[in-house]
């Protein structure tokens, strides 16, 4: 099976734009038969990188990645639950950790599974 790996910018603002941003992909990879993009199946994959920006700023917070979501459904689950969890964060005066977080879709929690102390951590390279 193709390792593709899609990073966009810090463009998608919901969770329902990230869901809707899958479900294209996902008839992409259909359509150009690059895979079935069943998810729950393992052949399509979503990490969230996720990050709160307090109004009146204009950076964003800490990134906290959510690994290996296996359906759509829980990709915008997670993604409402880890907002909702870095604004009760910051609104009881902590901080957020630059972690690596996974997603229980019983519970509907994410929890922590590694920090992250460096941005190269994240395998972020820039280009030649």
């Amino acid at each position: 099976m193709p390792l593709i790996e899609i990073v966009s910018e810090p463009e998608i603002k919901t969770s329902e734009e990230a869901s809707a941003y899958l479900t294209e992909v996902r008839k992409l990879v259909r359509y150009l038969e690059v895979c079935d993009g069943n998810m729950e199946e393992g052949s399509m994959r979503c990490d969230a990188n996720i990050s709160i920006m307090p109004k009146g700023s204009k950076v964003f917070g800490k990134k906290v990645e959510v690994k290996n979501m296996n359906s759509i459904r829980n990709v915008q689950r997670a993604i409402e639950v880890e907002i909702d969890r870095q604004i009760n964060e910051v609104e009881q005066g902590n901080t957020i950790t630059s972690e690596t977080r996974t997603y229980d879709a019983a519970r509907n929690m994410t929890y922590g599974m590694r920090v992250k102390e460096e941005l190269n951590d994240y395998r972020y390279f820039r280009k030649p």
